[in-house]
Protein backbone atom coordinates (compact mmCIF):
# COMPACT_ATOMS: atom_id res chain seq x y z
CA UNK A 1 0.00 0.00 0.00
CA UNK A 2 1.03 3.60 -0.14
CA UNK A 3 1.51 6.36 1.68
CA UNK A 4 -1.75 8.15 0.77
CA UNK A 5 -1.79 11.76 0.20
CA UNK A 6 -1.05 13.24 -3.13
CA UNK A 7 1.29 16.11 -2.21
CA UNK A 8 2.17 19.46 -4.10
CA UNK A 9 4.63 22.13 -3.36
CA UNK A 10 1.29 24.94 -2.06
CA UNK A 11 0.10 22.08 0.32
CA UNK A 12 3.56 20.83 1.55
CA UNK A 13 2.94 21.32 5.41
CA UNK A 14 -0.47 19.56 5.12
CA UNK A 15 1.06 16.86 2.92
CA UNK A 16 3.81 16.56 5.72
CA UNK A 17 1.50 16.59 8.54
CA UNK A 18 -0.99 13.94 7.29
CA UNK A 19 1.78 11.98 5.47
CA UNK A 20 2.52 10.45 8.81
CA UNK A 21 -0.64 10.03 10.44
CA UNK A 22 -3.33 9.09 7.38
CA UNK A 23 -0.53 6.45 5.21
CA UNK A 24 -2.20 3.49 3.80
CA UNK A 25 0.40 0.68 4.31
CA UNK A 26 0.69 -2.95 3.84
CA UNK A 27 -0.24 -4.94 7.03
CA UNK A 28 -1.45 -8.47 7.60
CA UNK A 29 -3.00 -8.11 10.68
CA UNK A 30 -6.06 -7.51 9.09
CA UNK A 31 -6.61 -10.31 6.83
CA UNK A 32 -7.14 -12.43 9.93
CA UNK A 33 -10.61 -11.39 10.35
CA UNK A 34 -11.29 -10.70 6.57
CA UNK A 35 -14.06 -12.37 5.58
CA UNK A 36 -14.37 -11.62 1.68
CA UNK A 37 -11.60 -12.03 -0.78
CA UNK A 38 -11.37 -11.92 -4.39
CA UNK A 39 -9.86 -14.94 -5.81
CA UNK A 40 -12.77 -16.24 -7.23
CA UNK A 41 -13.95 -13.69 -10.83
CA UNK A 42 -15.64 -10.73 -8.91
CA UNK A 43 -17.68 -7.59 -10.34
CA UNK A 44 -17.84 -5.93 -7.18
CA UNK A 45 -14.01 -4.70 -8.10
CA UNK A 46 -14.19 -1.20 -9.38
CA UNK A 47 -10.46 -1.33 -9.94
CA UNK A 48 -10.11 1.93 -12.59
CA UNK A 49 -7.18 4.05 -14.10
CA UNK A 50 -6.94 7.44 -12.92
CA UNK A 51 -4.63 8.76 -15.93
CA UNK A 52 -1.11 8.94 -13.88
CA UNK A 53 1.93 7.08 -15.04
CA UNK A 54 2.84 3.59 -14.37
CA UNK A 55 6.65 2.39 -14.36
CA UNK A 56 6.92 1.75 -17.68
CA UNK A 57 10.51 3.09 -18.69
CA UNK A 58 12.66 0.16 -19.29
CA UNK A 59 14.66 -1.22 -16.99
CA UNK A 60 13.49 0.38 -14.00
CA UNK A 61 16.44 1.09 -11.79
CA UNK A 62 16.28 0.12 -8.41
CA UNK A 63 18.16 1.26 -5.52
CA UNK A 64 18.44 -0.81 -1.97
CA UNK A 65 19.72 1.13 0.25
CA UNK A 66 20.33 -1.23 3.62
CA UNK A 67 19.27 0.15 6.66
CA UNK A 68 21.06 -0.68 10.21
CA UNK A 69 22.90 -3.85 10.58
CA UNK A 70 22.12 -6.31 7.99
CA UNK A 71 23.07 -10.26 7.77
CA UNK A 72 24.41 -11.08 4.84
CA UNK A 73 22.56 -13.77 4.07
CA UNK A 74 19.10 -12.24 4.84
CA UNK A 75 21.12 -9.65 1.83
CA UNK A 76 21.45 -12.25 -0.61
CA UNK A 77 17.93 -13.85 -0.04
CA UNK A 78 16.47 -10.34 -1.17
CA UNK A 79 18.51 -9.68 -3.94
CA UNK A 80 18.27 -13.35 -5.36
CA UNK A 81 14.29 -12.12 -5.29
CA UNK A 82 14.75 -8.90 -7.04
CA UNK A 83 17.29 -10.54 -9.57
CA UNK A 84 14.48 -13.07 -10.22
CA UNK A 85 11.96 -10.95 -11.32
CA UNK A 86 13.72 -10.31 -14.81
CA UNK A 87 15.35 -13.55 -15.17
CA UNK A 88 13.96 -16.91 -16.37
CA UNK A 89 13.33 -19.72 -13.86
CA UNK A 90 11.45 -23.13 -13.82
CA UNK A 91 7.75 -22.31 -13.74
CA UNK A 92 6.01 -21.23 -11.73
CA UNK A 93 8.82 -18.23 -12.02
CA UNK A 94 8.64 -14.83 -9.98
CA UNK A 95 8.85 -13.70 -13.84
CA UNK A 96 5.70 -15.25 -14.66
CA UNK A 97 3.74 -13.50 -11.64
CA UNK A 98 5.64 -10.53 -12.90
CA UNK A 99 3.51 -11.07 -15.63
CA UNK A 100 0.29 -10.24 -13.78
CA UNK A 101 1.70 -6.90 -12.72
CA UNK A 102 2.45 -6.04 -16.85
CA UNK A 103 -0.87 -6.22 -17.99
CA UNK A 104 -1.16 -2.70 -16.43
CA UNK A 105 -0.52 0.16 -18.60
CA UNK A 106 -0.88 4.04 -18.57
CA UNK A 107 -2.52 6.34 -21.18
CA UNK A 108 -0.35 4.95 -23.89
CA UNK A 109 -1.08 1.81 -23.59
CA UNK A 110 2.34 1.38 -22.73
CA UNK A 111 2.76 -1.61 -19.78
CA UNK A 112 4.62 -1.78 -16.84
CA UNK A 113 8.14 -2.60 -17.28
CA UNK A 114 9.38 -6.62 -17.21
CA UNK A 115 12.85 -5.12 -16.15
CA UNK A 116 13.74 -4.90 -13.19
CA UNK A 117 18.35 -3.92 -12.32
CA UNK A 118 19.74 -3.88 -9.40
CA UNK A 119 21.32 -0.43 -10.19
CA UNK A 120 22.81 0.69 -6.65
CA UNK A 121 22.93 -0.28 -2.98
CA UNK A 122 24.13 2.06 -0.16
CA UNK A 123 24.86 1.10 3.52
CA UNK A 124 23.45 2.90 5.92
CA UNK A 125 25.63 0.95 8.83
CA UNK A 126 25.93 3.62 11.01
CA UNK A 127 21.98 4.62 11.34
CA UNK A 128 21.83 7.97 9.86
CA UNK A 129 18.82 9.12 11.17
CA UNK A 130 18.69 6.85 14.12
CA UNK A 131 17.32 3.61 15.47
CA UNK A 132 13.80 4.87 15.80
CA UNK A 133 12.58 6.51 12.18
CA UNK A 134 9.01 8.14 11.50
CA UNK A 135 7.40 7.54 8.22
CA UNK A 136 8.68 10.64 6.82
CA UNK A 137 12.23 9.60 7.69
CA UNK A 138 12.76 7.37 4.70
CA UNK A 139 12.70 10.26 2.46
CA UNK A 140 15.46 11.95 4.29
CA UNK A 141 17.05 8.60 4.50
CA UNK A 142 17.17 8.47 0.33
CA UNK A 143 18.37 12.18 0.70
CA UNK A 144 21.46 11.16 2.62
CA UNK A 145 22.17 8.03 0.56
CA UNK A 146 22.52 10.32 -2.68
CA UNK A 147 24.27 12.63 -1.27
CA UNK A 148 26.74 11.13 1.14
CA UNK A 149 30.18 10.83 0.05
CA UNK A 150 30.84 7.46 2.21
CA UNK A 151 30.74 4.75 1.43
CA UNK A 152 29.48 5.85 -1.88
CA UNK A 153 26.34 7.92 -2.95
CA UNK A 154 23.79 6.56 -4.97
CA UNK A 155 22.85 8.16 -8.02
CA UNK A 156 19.82 10.88 -8.05
CA UNK A 157 17.39 9.27 -10.60
CA UNK A 158 14.48 10.90 -11.49
CA UNK A 159 13.68 8.94 -15.02
CA UNK A 160 13.64 5.54 -14.31
CA UNK A 161 14.58 5.54 -10.32
CA UNK A 162 13.10 3.22 -7.65
CA UNK A 163 14.36 3.79 -3.69
CA UNK A 164 14.00 0.65 -1.84
CA UNK A 165 14.77 1.41 1.90
CA UNK A 166 14.97 -1.53 4.23
CA UNK A 167 15.40 -1.47 7.34
CA UNK A 168 17.00 -3.97 9.62
CA UNK A 169 15.93 -5.97 12.62
CA UNK A 170 16.47 -3.49 15.42
CA UNK A 171 15.21 -0.76 14.20
CA UNK A 172 12.00 0.62 15.16
CA UNK A 173 9.50 2.56 12.49
CA UNK A 174 6.32 4.43 13.19
CA UNK A 175 3.51 1.96 12.85
CA UNK A 176 5.23 -1.00 12.26
CA UNK A 177 4.00 -4.10 13.52
CA UNK A 178 0.73 -2.46 14.61
CA UNK A 179 -0.71 -1.30 11.05
CA UNK A 180 2.49 -1.20 9.01
CA UNK A 181 4.87 -3.99 7.65
CA UNK A 182 5.74 -1.71 4.08
CA UNK A 183 4.29 1.14 2.39
CA UNK A 184 5.66 2.91 -0.97
CA UNK A 185 5.12 7.05 -1.67
CA UNK A 186 6.84 9.23 -3.71
CA UNK A 187 9.52 11.86 -2.71
CA UNK A 188 9.35 15.48 -1.80
CA UNK A 189 11.25 17.63 -3.97
CA UNK A 190 11.68 20.06 -1.00
CA UNK A 191 13.37 17.48 0.62
CA UNK A 192 15.21 15.16 -1.96
CA UNK A 193 15.09 17.52 -4.53
CA UNK A 194 12.91 15.33 -6.96
CA UNK A 195 10.32 13.83 -7.20
CA UNK A 196 10.59 9.49 -7.16
CA UNK A 197 8.74 6.60 -6.03
CA UNK A 198 10.10 4.79 -3.54
CA UNK A 199 9.34 2.16 -1.16
CA UNK A 200 9.86 0.75 2.42
CA UNK A 201 9.97 -3.27 4.10
CA UNK A 202 11.33 -3.94 7.31
CA UNK A 203 12.46 -7.07 8.66
CA UNK A 204 10.08 -8.47 11.55
CA UNK A 205 11.34 -11.46 12.63
CA UNK A 206 12.33 -9.94 15.96
CA UNK A 207 10.02 -7.51 16.59
CA UNK A 208 6.39 -8.86 15.00
CA UNK A 209 7.18 -12.31 12.95
CA UNK A 210 3.67 -13.01 13.84
CA UNK A 211 1.81 -10.10 11.87
CA UNK A 212 4.35 -9.39 8.97
CA UNK A 213 5.74 -12.68 8.56
CA UNK A 214 2.61 -14.47 7.62
CA UNK A 215 2.05 -17.83 6.59
CA UNK A 216 5.55 -18.51 7.97
CA UNK A 217 4.70 -17.13 11.86
CA UNK A 218 1.22 -16.94 13.16
CA UNK A 219 -0.13 -14.24 15.84
CA UNK A 220 -1.01 -15.71 19.08
CA UNK A 221 -4.07 -13.08 19.64
CA UNK A 222 -5.74 -14.42 16.56
CA UNK A 223 -7.64 -17.34 18.37
CA UNK A 224 -7.38 -19.57 14.90
CA UNK A 225 -5.02 -22.58 14.50
CA UNK A 226 -1.93 -21.74 11.98
CA UNK A 227 -2.19 -22.35 8.40
CA UNK A 228 -1.45 -25.19 6.27
CA UNK A 229 -1.88 -27.27 3.04
CA UNK A 230 -2.90 -30.31 4.15
CA UNK A 231 -5.35 -29.35 7.03
CA UNK A 232 -2.87 -30.03 9.46
CA UNK A 233 -2.20 -27.59 12.39
CA UNK A 234 1.51 -26.77 11.48
CA UNK A 235 3.46 -23.26 10.85
CA UNK A 236 4.02 -23.55 7.12
CA UNK A 237 8.16 -23.68 7.23
CA UNK A 238 9.67 -20.46 4.99
CA UNK A 239 11.62 -21.35 2.11
CA UNK A 240 14.98 -19.83 2.32
CA UNK A 241 14.85 -20.58 5.88
CA UNK A 242 13.91 -17.56 8.32
CA UNK A 243 10.51 -16.58 8.52
CA UNK A 244 11.71 -12.69 9.03
CA UNK A 245 13.52 -12.75 5.84
CA UNK A 246 10.68 -14.84 3.83
CA UNK A 247 7.80 -12.83 5.32
CA UNK A 248 9.81 -9.56 3.84
CA UNK A 249 10.00 -10.64 0.85
CA UNK A 250 5.85 -11.52 0.26
CA UNK A 251 5.57 -8.35 1.82
CA UNK A 252 8.04 -6.60 -1.01
CA UNK A 253 6.31 -8.60 -3.61
CA UNK A 254 3.39 -6.15 -2.26
CA UNK A 255 5.42 -2.99 -2.57
CA UNK A 256 6.62 -3.82 -6.05
CA UNK A 257 3.38 -4.45 -7.59
CA UNK A 258 1.69 -1.08 -6.00
CA UNK A 259 4.34 1.18 -6.86
CA UNK A 260 4.81 -0.04 -10.62
CA UNK A 261 1.13 0.44 -11.25
CA UNK A 262 0.54 3.83 -8.64
CA UNK A 263 3.82 5.45 -8.12
CA UNK A 264 2.45 8.70 -8.04
CA UNK A 265 -1.10 8.20 -6.38
CA UNK A 266 -2.78 9.07 -9.80
CA UNK A 267 -3.00 5.53 -11.86
CA UNK A 268 -4.31 2.14 -10.81
CA UNK A 269 -6.86 1.90 -7.51
CA UNK A 270 -10.03 0.79 -6.30
CA UNK A 271 -12.12 3.61 -4.40
CA UNK A 272 -13.21 7.34 -5.06
CA UNK A 273 -10.97 8.89 -2.55
CA UNK A 274 -7.21 8.80 -3.35
CA UNK A 275 -6.21 9.43 0.38
CA UNK A 276 -7.23 5.93 0.68
CA UNK A 277 -7.09 3.35 -2.65
CA UNK A 278 -7.56 0.06 -2.74
CA UNK A 279 -4.31 -1.00 -5.33
CA UNK A 280 -3.85 -4.46 -7.35
CA UNK A 281 -2.13 -6.12 -4.20
CA UNK A 282 -4.51 -4.99 -1.58
CA UNK A 283 -7.68 -6.76 -3.10
CA UNK A 284 -5.58 -10.13 -2.76
CA UNK A 285 -4.40 -9.84 0.82
CA UNK A 286 -3.31 -13.65 2.29
CA UNK A 287 -4.28 -15.33 -0.98
CA UNK A 288 -0.92 -17.48 -2.08
CA UNK A 289 -3.03 -19.74 -3.86
CA UNK A 290 -6.21 -21.46 -5.24
CA UNK A 291 -8.79 -21.04 -2.65
CA UNK A 292 -6.68 -18.72 -0.64
CA UNK A 293 -8.49 -16.49 1.76
CA UNK A 294 -9.73 -16.19 5.18
CA UNK A 295 -6.33 -17.23 6.70
CA UNK A 296 -5.58 -19.97 4.62
CA UNK A 297 -3.24 -19.32 1.89
CA UNK A 298 -3.95 -21.45 -0.52
CA UNK A 299 -2.84 -24.23 -2.86
CA UNK A 300 0.99 -24.18 -3.25
CA UNK A 301 3.74 -26.08 -3.14
CA UNK A 302 6.28 -28.13 -0.82
CA UNK A 303 10.27 -28.45 -1.35
CA UNK A 304 11.86 -31.84 -0.57
CA UNK A 305 12.38 -30.85 3.09
CA UNK A 306 8.44 -29.80 3.94
CA UNK A 307 9.09 -25.54 3.12
CA UNK A 308 6.17 -23.60 1.83
CA UNK A 309 6.48 -21.62 -1.45
CA UNK A 310 4.63 -20.90 -4.78
CA UNK A 311 7.24 -19.61 -7.12
CA UNK A 312 10.67 -20.92 -8.14
CA UNK A 313 14.04 -17.60 -8.66
CA UNK A 314 17.16 -17.78 -9.22
CA UNK A 315 20.21 -19.91 -8.10
CA UNK A 316 17.35 -22.41 -7.10
CA UNK A 317 15.26 -20.44 -4.76
CA UNK A 318 11.67 -20.20 -3.52
CA UNK A 319 9.53 -17.90 -2.85
CA UNK A 320 6.24 -17.62 -1.24
CA UNK A 321 4.42 -14.11 -2.51
CA UNK A 322 1.15 -12.99 -2.36
CA UNK A 323 -1.10 -13.02 -5.36
CA UNK A 324 -2.00 -9.79 -7.03
CA UNK A 325 -5.14 -8.79 -9.09
CA UNK A 326 -5.26 -9.53 -12.84
CA UNK A 327 -7.30 -6.99 -14.58
CA UNK A 328 -7.91 -9.32 -17.82
CA UNK A 329 -9.49 -12.37 -15.39
CA UNK A 330 -11.01 -10.14 -13.09
CA UNK A 331 -9.61 -11.86 -10.26
CA UNK A 332 -6.66 -12.56 -7.86
CA UNK A 333 -4.57 -15.18 -10.37
CA UNK A 334 -0.99 -16.24 -9.79
CA UNK A 335 1.33 -18.77 -11.93
CA UNK A 336 0.71 -21.72 -9.30
CA UNK A 337 -3.28 -21.45 -9.72
CA UNK A 338 -4.88 -24.89 -10.35
CA UNK A 339 -6.71 -23.04 -13.87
Amino acid sequence: MMQNLHCNFFFLLFCIFFSTTLALTWSQSSQFNQAKNYEGSSDLVDLQYHMGPVLASSPINLYIIWYGNWNPTHQSTIKDFIYSLSSPAPYPSVSDWWKTVRLYTDQTGSNITGTISLSGEFYDSKYSHGGSLSRLSMQSIIKHAVTSSYPRALPLNPNNGLYLVLTSPDVRVQDFCRAVCGFHYFTFPTIVGVTVPYAWVGYSGKQCPGICAYPFAWPKYSGRPPPSTNGGNNIMRAPNGDPGVDGMISVLAHELAEVASNPLVNAWYAGDDPTAPTEIADLCMGVYGSGGGGGYVGVVSRDRWGNGYNVNGVKGRKFMVQWVWNPVKRRCFGPNAMD
